[in-house]
């Protein structure tokens, strides 16, 4: 559905550009916007580079293994399913600490990989199970501590002040993951409601 409605875009757009005689300018936009796209993918690669060594070092040191310790409780409360131990714990606490960071693109990977370990758990297999419904709220949400992706846009355009949105970013975030447990736990209560 999603291709349809950019195909539309595209095509209504060059249909536009053409009765009203601005195709050079759409010609320009489009190159423009190419540009600017491959500019900021640069300067994005660098960042995530850096902060995927960081995640590497954290992990051959231990301090990975540090954090998913003090962060368990929280993780066994939010995720009651899951049994000890399962390799879906280590997934999503990669997929937390890369959100964490800001690292929307490396912390997709590990949520997918957690989202395969939870799928072998489910025993619905046509439907979404309880903890999969949580780790995707909790993903979609997630409390950024530092906003690497932005901050490295905000230095791209030319910023005078590019970590300014760090403590915006930091309330926001955590308002919509506490919101997103929220819900999450009033449908499951809901639903277990349902089915007594």
């Amino acid at each position: 559905m999603l291709n349809i409605i950019w195909l539309v875009l595209i095509v209504s757009s060059i249909i536009v550009a053409a009765v009203t005689g601005r195709m050079e300018a759409m010609n320009q936009a489009a190159f423009a916007g190419a540009k600017a796209g491959v500019t900021v993918c640069f300067g994005l690669l660098s960042v995530l580079a850096f902060w995927m060594g960081i995640m590497r070092i954290a992990e051959k040191t231990g301090l990975m293994e540090l954090v998913a310790r003090a962060l368990s409780p929280v993780i066994s409360l939010l995720f009651p399913d899951i049994p000890k131990g399962h390799p879906a714990m280590g997934y999503i606490m990669s997929n937390m600490s890369a959100n964490l960071l800001g690292l929307g693109n490396a912390a997709t990977p590990m949520g997918l990989k957690a989202m395969e370990e939870l799928q072998k758990l489910n025993p619905d297999k046509q439907q979404a199970s309880p903890a999969m419904c949580t780790l995707l709220a909790i993903n979609t949400a997630s409390i950024t501590l530092i906003p690497t992706t932005m901050i490295a846009i905000r230095m791209q355009y030319g910023s005078a002040n590019p970590v300014e949105i760090v403590g915006t970013t930091l309330l926001s975030s955590f308002a919509a993951t506490f919101v997103a447990i929220v819900i999450d736990r009033w449908y499951r209560y809901r639903t277990n409601r349902r089915y007594r």
